[in-house]
């Protein structure tokens, strides 16, 4: 078998490193993050507090962010072990690069908390582990290695760490006894006086520490490779490492043990990797976590760490794979989006409100504390900045400095999954002062900034798009100031209807009556200008050209002007009847809903530089999931079951052996894309971007929480509406709600006309349970239709 989950679900098991060659886990803490590929390639970063690196590629790298479809090479940053035999020079190398040898078993385990292989050749196992702690920017390796093949046995052990390129300013490298490791040191490079103030404490060391002192060691990249290159560097020809420096030289860490075996014997070898400002926090490094009982402890803290995310859901379908991957994937990558931000200090406004969004079902307070910061950074005139500062000094970078429209829309839209779970309308009462010195509550922020959502549309009542809404490359669609955009429009009549519900909550009936009939104007004026017979167009340029119509050949058909007219109630259900259908012809894949098609083919100068990407990859008409989860979520509002649950399976590598390989990845995460181009490309198709930060899960959890199993709180208690697909007869439900759980075995039944449920016996008087108590269990027996 290729892949294999454990028992409990916990693992991921891979048995070859070529299959899925780019399949890969990652770790996390609120101060680093390390990707790691089944065969060894690492991209890490830290904070510092912008994103840095301690191990970098060989050549000058610009600071970009993590890229889709990461290629490796043979120099990329990795973690590998050379292995030798003494005795008849022959090499192999774990987990599978440099070497590449044929292996006899290989295995590729990816946990929750930790990412171990076990490989075995030439009669030797090499078992590798790698954990990171709850607080500090470290990697703990251990390493051992076992005698299987029945004789003694004489081998030498090299662990290969590169540092890379650091700095064309200053690096070097040498083994420090007294540390007991490699260290590289380096200066980033800067050319402004004021840059040496901001630089002065940067951790410009990396190190290799070692728990067991090596017989020899290599500190210089080009004396470790010498000519044979890293398959067979000609250093290992040798009895021993040179025990080299490099003085304005790229550095590496490699040290050497030599270990003779007895038949079944094991070694086992622990370091330390990660970057300093210097010595003495490389010693503290050393003390705190270089020993048997410093990494057990590290083990268990960790754990205990990830545990925290586990969310509030557990269920029991006929898909096994799916249950797997909500019971224990889903809430880690929610957990992840939510506890760091994507690692950076300046998160885009709307990817700061959808990852919190999904703390909702996690760490409520978490998502609470989001809004609060966010709506504290509110401009003058109730429009959201483009990013959300989170540091003392940070500033707005990248596509943050680009301006886009969208970010209002987020408010009310996550609210709305906060308020369903928690309950806590206590929050729009709290005051917050601005950064711009004024002091307004969480309702009149968000009351702001729905006023400048309706004032921000032109003479016809569209939404302005400047140079990008909710997807950034749309950049020269309203660069000139006139276009408009069709999601925008649709999106803003959704979150004005949303606001009007919370304000009607609030006793406000004024207020909740202006902005539904906001909400009417902006639907309506969507349904005289872009509507196109069949479905919405995606948007009028500057120059009043309308796009994303029957008359495009590339870019015809957008799916979020169709989900979010659902949401909104733009589209009747007539108009729906005609959407759904060309949804389904035009822009279904195997691997998902693409988010337009066809994708372009070249440079459209009046939509922008999305039609420059390569056709299918990224927002070029990819099955770029975040699109697609709002897909679902409408889906579920109108009661499309079977085609909600279609779109939300396809999300999930697998099950077939077939859809691992063709997609790359393992089923531990969700990527932001998959390949489109289906018909154009059908050999890319479906490939995985491999890329984790994505705004599609926090909508996915709410999906299988609110949508498939239909537990959506309000301010009454909790609704209960599973909407199970129609080959399903039953599923079992653990839902964790305002501190209750929640056990329901929900199946099919002739015998009623619509969702009946029971506790103790007794039938409820309507399908929600009020009156909850924290602490308590309720079991629930829910009746659906057949």
């Amino acid at each position: 078998m290729m892949l294999r989950s454990t028992e409990d679900g916990d693992r991921y098991e891979l048995a070859s490193p070529m299959a899925l060659p780019k399949a890969g886990g990652f770790l996390w803490n609120q101060k680093m993050m390390i990707q790691i590929t089944c065969r060894g390639y690492a991209t890490a970063q830290f904070m510092q507090p912008e994103p840095s690196k301690y191990a970098h590629a060989p050549n000058l790298e610009a600071k970009t962010f993590m890229q889709p479809e990461q290629n490796y090479y043979a120099h990329h940053p990795g973690r590998f072990v050379y292995i030798k035999d003494e005795e008849t020079g022959q090499l192999f190398s774990a987990p599978f690069e440099p070497v590449r040898a044929t292996l006899d078993r290989f295995v590729f385990s990816v946990g929750k908390s930790d990412i171990s292989w076990a490989v075995e050749h030439l009669g030797i196992r090499v078992e590798m582990t790698l954990v990171i702690p709850t607080h500090d920017v470290v990697e703990l390796w251990s390493v051992k290695v076992t005698n299987l093949s029945g004789r003694p046995r004489k081998i030498s052990v090299y662990p290969y760490f590169p540092f890379g390129y650091m700095s064309w300013m200053n690096q070097e490298a040498e083994w420090r006894p007294d540390l007991g490791g490699i260290v590289s040191s380096s200066i980033t490079p800067y050319q402004k006086a004021s840059d040496y103030w901001k630089n002065k404490f940067l951790k410009d060391k990396s190190y290799f520490l070692t728990e067991t002192p090596p017989v020899s060691w290599e500190a210089m990249q080009q004396a470790f490779e010498g000519e044979g290159s890293l398959h067979a560097p000609s250093s290992l020809e040798q009895p021993e490492l040179s025990c080299s420096d490099a003085r304005y030289e790229t550095p590496v860490a490699v040290v050497q043990y030599r270990a003779e075996l007895k038949p079944n014997e094991q070694r086992e070898y622990r370091f330390l990797f990660g970057p300093a400002y210097d010595d003495t926090e490389i010693r503290t490094i050393r003390d705190k976590y270089l020993s048997k009982e410093g990494f057990a402890q590290t083990a268990r803290e960790y754990a205990e760490y990830i545990g925290k995310g586990k969310g509030c859901l557990q269920i029991e379908t006929p898909d096994k794979h799916v249950d797997n991957f909500v019971n224990n994937w889903l809430p880690r990558q929610c957990y992840y989006h939510g506890d760091v931000n994507r690692l950076t200090t300046d998160p885009q406004t709307r990817n700061y409100l959808q990852d919190n969004m999904g703390m909702s079902y996690i760490k409520p307070e978490v998502a609470r504390k989001a809004f609060l910061i966010a709506v504290s950074q509110q401009e003058k005139n109730g429009a959201m900045p483009d990013g959300i500062l989170l540091t003392e000094g940070a500033e707005l970078k990248y596509i943050n400095q680009i301006p886009h429209t969208d970010h209002c829309i987020w408010l009310p839209v996550t609210l709305e999954a906060y308020l369903s779970e928690t309950g806590d309308y206590d929050l729009l009462k709290v005051p917050v002062k601005g950064m711009h010195g004024d002091t307004y509550t969480v309702f009149e922020r968000f009351s702001r900034a729905m006023d400048w959502l309706v004032s921000a549309r032109d003479t016809r009542g569209l939404s302005y798009i400047a140079q990008g809404d909710w997807c950034d490359p749309l950049n020269m669609v309203g660069y000139k100031g006139k276009g408009v955009s069709g999601w925008q429009t649709v999106a803003t009549a959704f979150a004005l209807k949303l606001w009007a519900d919370v304000c009607e909550q609030e006793g406000k009936a004024d207020l909740a009556a202006h902005y539904r009939e906001s909400a009417k104007e902006v639907n309506d004026a969507a349904n005289v200008h872009l509507w196109d017979g069949d479905w919405y167009a995606r948007g009028i340029t500057d120059d009043n050209v309308i796009f994303g119509v029957k008359e495009d050949l590339e870019g015809r058909i957008w799916l979020n002007p169709q989900t979010w007219s659902i949401l909104s109630g733009a589209a009747s259900t007539e108009q729906i009847s005609r959407m759904l259908p060309q949804v389904d012809s035009q822009m279904s894949t195997p691997y998902g809903t693409v988010m337009f098609a066809p994708p372009y083919s070249g440079m459209r100068e009046n939509v922008g530089r999305v039609t420059q990407k390569y056709p299918g990859s990224a927002e070029n008409g990819s099955v770029y999931n975040h699109a697609a989860v709002f897909y679902v979520h409408s889906l579920y509002s109108i009661g499309e079951t079977d085609r909600a649950y279609d779109v939300l399976r396809k999300m999930i590598p697998g099950p077939s052996d077939e859809d691992y390989v063709q997609r790359g990845q393992l089923p531990v995460y969700i990527p932001n894309y998959y390949r489109g181009a289906y018909q154009q490309y059908p050999r890319t198709a479906g490939r995985s971007s491999q890329l984790f930060n994505t705004g599609t899960v926090s909508w996915a959890y709410r999906s299988f929480i609110e949508g498939l199993c239909g537990l959506r709180g309000d301010a009454k208690g909790l609704q209960i509406q599973p909407q199970l697909p129609s080959t399903w007869d039953a599923i079992k439900v653990a839902r964790i709600f305002r501190g209750a759980t929640f056990v329901v075995d929900v199946h099919r039944s002739a015998d009623v006309k619509e969702v009946v449920v029971k506790h103790e016996g007794q039938v409820l008087p309507e399908a929600r349970f009020t009156d909850i108590k924290p602490g308590e269990t309720y079991q629930l027996s829910v009746s659906v239709p057949k």
